[in-house]
């Protein structure tokens, strides 16, 4: 029989190894599956995704270290015994004894019991258990003991206008008060600097931010600013509405960055590799397709993951000081740096609580949306022009720039729990200024309607469907159908931006007023419809299974790509001429997938420019490239693992359904009796 103290051992070197690879590389592949399952235990918090991992390997290596202590001790007391009956009697001890099992080097190393014979061997794998939970803690302890970045001094620019830029900055240091804001034109022979303004008290009620619009600009113009705390920055200003510039621009986005993530012991603890690879992908840009900004969907930080430390103002405002204390904000081979490159920003689940529903006023929102207003609500674009809601209390926001118009949801702030009749994703301020929005014809010149989304629109995710629109399928479809009804009338087309999942996907919803033909509704086609392209992170992990997959002629696959660790799209609109000579100039928008800093997808959306406009108008999208790897031997399995949660939870509905029909038969039998 087994003794306890090595059971203890192997199964206890067994979960630091296998947590600890979890916490640093995956932290949410088990968690995600248990949560989907509903099989948490009742006592463990069910919104903190990387909850358990880093107590279960400190705890495991107590465990481990006292049992290999207690198991050299005893080997040590035989050892003594042995000596003082001497050889003989060692030798009758050892005969009349159960045989022992053999103790290989590697046997030591796989289950991390001590050898009896190879002390070095047990040392060795010891060692490896100790440096397992030091690397987690190493993970995460060092970014939030060594770097508090309370003096953490930045500066930014958010949204950018034809004539105006806004400015957001944190200085802590109270003895650079008063801060002078400047600015001036980028040219061969730059002129005097402008003073907009000056900024006298900075305390800790913003957490020592402080914002500013630049205003009086000039379209199209590329600007320096300067503050008296000697931060600087670069910007252009968006181009005047109807004129040539006009027609065409080009930004990103993407969603979900984690600093050292996925882990490792060499880089610095604020790193973001995505923000990185980013920056030298953009670098190799023409200069016509350099973006104007980023649009990011939220999952800015990360204040669940691994471990959350605390649910109060400052917990959450060290998270952001952190983010914007990382090296790779002013990483770059040239002038073209990830801070240059104006930021604007939606609100999603983890810069509150994983899989959040319960509304603004429910902690910790409260706490939650105090740093990400001042960090940056500040600097985003106006609310629209008609919120149905006091301006003061919209997390919305909604502008224009050049051929493309914007909506900006938060699918967080006014969210009711999923799955009900009368859910809710935006709340009823925010779905009618949607739909106005919606049915608003635009300006000469905006041929789109980009409307962004924290959490995607398809319901093709099979695993956490009801945190995403799937979980509001009535509310969604009263705007498809707003969406469909603009794409008919307006003469405009819809596009779709999301993130959250850690994987991109694109997919099309066809207008059933169309009467497509079959083919239309095959996985894997381009088509017409309304597009989404869902894309995260920028850097974190990526999902090992595959969790999309069409199920109906409703979300129709285009393309998806699941693997990287970051993955960005660039979109660029541009008007060109119909080489058929048939449709005239056309707006066109091309999607670019970029994986790990790399091209490996673009695809084509136009709109016709001049005479006949409406939905029969509007070609089908098409494939420009498609680089991607090769699906691999291993992906009918990840596909098997991805089904998994289905064939869970139909096991789990059918065993619910067995138990509750045995319970009214028995209840039934007793009645008559």
């Amino acid at each position: 029989m087994v003794s306890l103290p090595r059971f203890a051992a192997a199964t206890t070197s067994a979960a630091i190894r296998v947590f600890g690879f979890i916490l640093l590389r995956w932290v949410w592949v088990i968690t995600s599956t248990l949560t989907y399952f509903k099989c948490w235990p009742i006592n463990l918090p069910k919104q903190i995704p990387g909850w358990p991992f880093a107590p279960i390997v400190v705890t495991s290596l107590v465990i481990y270290l006292s049992s290999v202590s207690s198991l050299s001790q005893d080997t040590r007391l035989v050892v003594d015994r042995a000596d003082k009956r001497g050889k003989a009697s060692t030798k009758r001890t050892r005969d009349s004894s159960a045989p022992e099992p053999s103790d290989s080097a590697l046997k030591t190393l796989l289950t991390g019991l001590p050898s009896k014979r190879s002390p070095f061997w047990t040392r060795v794998t010891a060692l490896i258990n100790v440096i397992v939970a030091v690397l987690a803690l190493d993970f995460l302890l060092r970014g939030l003991v060594v770097y508090p970045s309370a003096d953490a001094a930045f500066s930014r620019i958010g949204y950018v206008s034809p004539t105006t830029a806004n400015l957001v900055f944190r200085e802590p240091d109270t003895a650079q008060l008063p801060i002078v804001i400047s600015y001036q034109e980028v040219s061969q022979n730059p002129g005097k600097w402008t003073q907009e303004g000056t900024v006298y008290k900075l305390d800790n009620t913003t957490d020592f931010v402080a914002s500013v619009k630049l205003k009086n600009l000039n379209p199209g113009t590329h600007y320096r600013y300067a503050l008296s705390n000697n931060k600087t920055g670069n910007f252009v200003t968006s181009p005047r509405p109807g004129s040539k510039e006009a027609s065409r621009m080009s930004f990103v986005t993407s969603s979900c960055l984690k600093p050292n993530f996925p882990y490792n012991v060499l880089s610095h603890p604020l790193r973001v590799p995505g923000i990185e690879q980013m920056t030298e992908a953009l670098a190799k840009l023409p200069a016509l397709l350099k973006p104007s900004f980023m649009l990011f969907l939220g999952d800015f930080i990360y204040i669940d993951v691994p471990l959350r430390f605390g649910s109060s103002i400052d917990h959450y405002r060290s998270e952001y000081r952190r983010i914007y204390s990382s090296p790779s904000w002013k990483y770059s081979s040239d002038d073209n740096t990830a801070i240059d490159l104006p930021w604007i920003h939606t609100l999603d689940d983890h810069e509150i609580e994983n899989d959040w529903s319960k509304g603004n006023k429910t902690a910790p929102y409260p706490a939650a949306s105090d740093p990400f207003i001042h960090y940056h609500v500040n600097a985003n674009p106006p609310v629209p022009a008609k919120p149905f809601a006091h301006p003061d209390d919209v997390t919305y926001f909604s502008f224009v720039n050049g051929p493309a118009s914007f909506f900006m949801l938060d699918s967080r702030t006014y969210r009711s729990e999923p799955g009900q009749d009368d859910a809710t994703i935006l709340g009823y301020a925010q779905l009618q200024s949607l739909l106005d929005y919606l049915t608003t014809p635009e300006p000469a010149g905006v041929y789109w309607k980009i409307i962004s989304s924290s959490v995607p629109f398809t319901k093709n995710w099979k695993v956490g469907t009801t945190d995403t629109w799937g979980g509001f399928l009535k509310e969604r479809r009263t705007v498809l159908e707003a969406m469909w009804r603009a794409e008919r009338e307006l003469g405009v087309r819809i596009v779709l931006l999301s993130g959250d999942r850690h994987e991109f996907a694109a997919t099309r919803f066809p207008d059933p007023e169309l009467r497509l033909p079959s083919e239309q509704f095959q996985p894997n086609t381009a088509g017409t419809g309304v597009h989404e392209f869902s894309v995260g992170p920028l850097s974190m992990f990526y999902l090992p299974v595959r969790t999309y997959r069409q199920t109906d002629n409703e979300d129709v696959t285009l393309k998806y790509a699941p693997d990287g660790n970051s993955k960005f799209g660039l979109i660029n609109i541009a008007e060109i001429a119909d080489e058929s000579g048939t449709l005239g100039r056309s707006s066109v928008l091309t999607y670019s997938l970029y994986v790990d800093g790399k091209l490996v997808w673009r695809y084509e959306l136009s709109v016709p420019i001049g005479g006949k406009t409406g939905i029969e108008t509007l070609l089908p999208g098409r494939v420009l490239e498609d680089s991607l790897w090769p699906e691999t031997w291993d992906v009918p399995l990840k596909a098997v693992a991805g089904k998994l949660p289905d064939f869970g939870g139909f096991v789990v509905k059918k065993a619910t359904a067995i138990i509750e029909e045995t319970l009214d038969r028995f209840q039934g039998t007793a009645k008559i009796e």
